[in-house]
């Protein structure tokens, strides 16, 4: 009797990663940037996952611009092509006080001025979280969003060099 192995896929695929202002344009671009990535790495501009990815990052980042701001401290996304989803996380250098967790988001009111970022977050994304940076100080809300067809993403992006798929501003960082 012959026993076929089990395939084994790596866990991250493709990492890219950068730093941007704590600023409202630095919040922009990140959304940009990372849309763009996404489209690097086979996942179009107008897609279901592109589209729900740009508005958790969007999200992510006002809050992180709004709420996590230190003066002369950048916050930082990061986008992992993982197995099955695509992971964002944004880290900011506030310590303190965390946002609620996953479990803890309650609805806005329909006059509140605030609190609807985590709550699309909630909605939108397939897991989340929110940890301590590493390193300190800070915090870091990590999100997932999975993404059908992921196994073709995959092997399509792994065959390419290192860098090949950078754009010029990212830090992307190779395979795993």
């Amino acid at each position: 009797m012959t026993v076929r192995p089990t395939p084994q896929y790596p866990l991250t695929v493709r990492v890219f990663t950068q730093r941007f202002s704590a600023t409202p344009r630095g919040a922009r671009l990140a959304r940009r940037l990372a849309l763009h990535q996404l489209d690097t790495w086979g996942i179009p501009h107008g897609t279901e996952a592109s589209d729900t990815v740009a508005l958790i990052v969007a999200e992510l980042s006002a809050n992180a611009v709004t709420h996590g701001r230190v003066p002369g401290r950048d916050f930082e996304l990061c986008l992992s092509l993982v197995t099955g989803s695509v992971r964002v996380e944004v880290s900011d250098t506030r310590a303190g006080v965390r946002p609620p967790g996953p479990r803890a988001v309650r609805a806005p009111g329909p006059l509140d001025d605030a609190g609807r970022g985590l709550y699309l977050v909630d909605a939108l994304a397939a897991r989340w979280e929110v940890v301590d940076r590493e390193p300190p100080p800070g915090k870091t809300v990590r999100a997932e969003v999975d993404v059908l067809n992921w196994l073709s993403l995959a092997r399509r992006t792994s065959h390419r060099p290192v860098g090949q798929d950078a754009p010029a501003t990212g830090g992307e960082t190779g395979s795993v």
